[in-house]
C-alpha cells in the first residue's frame, strides 16, 4: 500500500477517534451532572428516622425525596395468572394476536394485531428490611401512575390456535387466520426491594404516604435500593469516561505515529 494512500487513512482515523472521544465525553459530562442532581435528592428508608423528619417539618411533608423499603401488601396480594405461588401487588398482563393475512399475490404474511393490556394493583406499603412486623411503614399511592421499570417479567408464552372445519372455511373466504396468542405477565412481587421518588406526606395517625409530587416532578418507582440505583448511574458514567479515554489515546497515538513518520521521511530526504 502506498504512503500517499496510508496518510489520508491515518488522518481519517485520527479525526474519527477524536470525534468519538468528544461525543463520549459529552455523554460523560451529562451523566455526571445527572448523578450530581440525583445525589442532591434526600434519601430515606421506611423507618423511625423518616417519621421523625416528617414530624419536625413545617407542613408534615417532604416535597421530593427517595424512599426505599421492602414491598408488603396491606391485604391480600395479587396471584399470578400463569406462575404458581407467585404473588405481587402490581400486575400487568399483555396479550397480542398473531394472524396470517393473504396478500394480493396469494402469499400468507404474518401480522400482529389487537394488543390488549390490563393493569391492576392492591394497596401496599414499604417496610424497612427485616422489620416487617413494625408499625412504621410508607404507604405507596397510585403505583400505576409511576414511571420506571419496576415490574418483573414472570411469564411469556405463545398459545397456538387450533383450526376447526369452520375456521378453515372462514379463512378461505376472508383471507385471514388466527395462528396464536402471545401472552406476557409482569408483576411487582411481594418482598421486592423498591425505591420510590416522590412526595412523602405524614397523615393523621402517623401514617406516611408516598405520592406523586404536586410540583410536577417525576413520580418514579425503581427496583433495588437507592445505593444500587446510584451505582448503576456511576457505572454508566465510568463507561463513557473509559470510552473517552480509549478513543482519545487512540487518536493521539495515530497522530503521533503520523507526525513521526512524516518527520522521518523529511530527514531521509535531507
Amino acid at each position: 500500500m502506498s504512503d500517499s494512500f496510508v496518510s489520508p487513512l491515518t488522518l481519517i482515523g485520527v479525526g474519527a477517534s477524536f470525534a468519538f472521544s468528544s461525543i463520549f465525553y459529552s455523554h460523560y459530562q451529562q451523566k455526571k451532572l445527572e448523578i450530581q442532581k440525583l445525589k442532591e435528592i434526600p434519601s430515606f428508608q421506611a423507618d423511625q428516622h423518616l417519621l421523625k423528619i416528617l414530624n419536625a417539618s413545617q407542613d408534615r411533608r417532604l416535597h421530593y425525596v427517595a424512599v426505599e423499603g421492602v414491598v408488603q401488601p396491606v391485604g391480600e396480594p395479587l396471584a399470578s395468572r400463569y406462575v404458581p405461588r407467585c404473588y405481587g401487588v402490581v400486575q400487568k398482563v399483555t396479550t397480542q394476536e398473531h394472524w396470517k393475512v393473504r396478500n394480493a399475490s396469494g402469499t400468507w404474511v404474518s401480522k400482529k394485531m389487537n394488543a390488549k393490556e390490563t393493569k391492576s394493583s392492591v394497596p401496599f406499603r414499604l417496610f424497612q428490611p427485616g422489620s416487617y412486623l413494625s408499625e412504621i411503614s410508607v404507604k405507596v399511592e397510585s403505583p400505576l401512575e409511576a414511571k420506571g421499570d419496576y415490574l418483573e417479567e414472570v411469564h411469556r408464552g405463545v398459545r397456538r390456535a387450533e383450526d376447526g372445519l369452520l375456521d378453515v372455511v372462514v379463512q378461505g373466504v376472508t383471507g385471514e387466520k388466527l395462528t396464536a396468542w402471545e401472552e406476557r405477565e409482569e408483576v411487582l412481587r411481594v418482598g421486592t426491594v423498591l425505591t420510590g421518588f416522590g412526595e412523602v406526606v405524614l397523615e393523621h395517625g402517623g401514617v406516611m404516604r408516598l405520592q406523586p409530587p404536586r410540583d410536577g416532578r417525576a413520580y418514579i418507582l425503581l427496583p433495588g435500593d437507592h445505593r444500587s440505583f446510584i451505582q448503576r448511574h456511576e457505572n454508566t458514567a465510568g463507561m463513557w469516561k473509559g470510552l473517552t479515554a480509549l478513543f482519545g489515546i487512540t487518536g493521539s497515538t495515530l497522530l503521533a505515529a503520523f507526525i513521526y513518520s512524516t518527520l522521518s521521511k523529511d530527514s531521509q530526504k535531507r
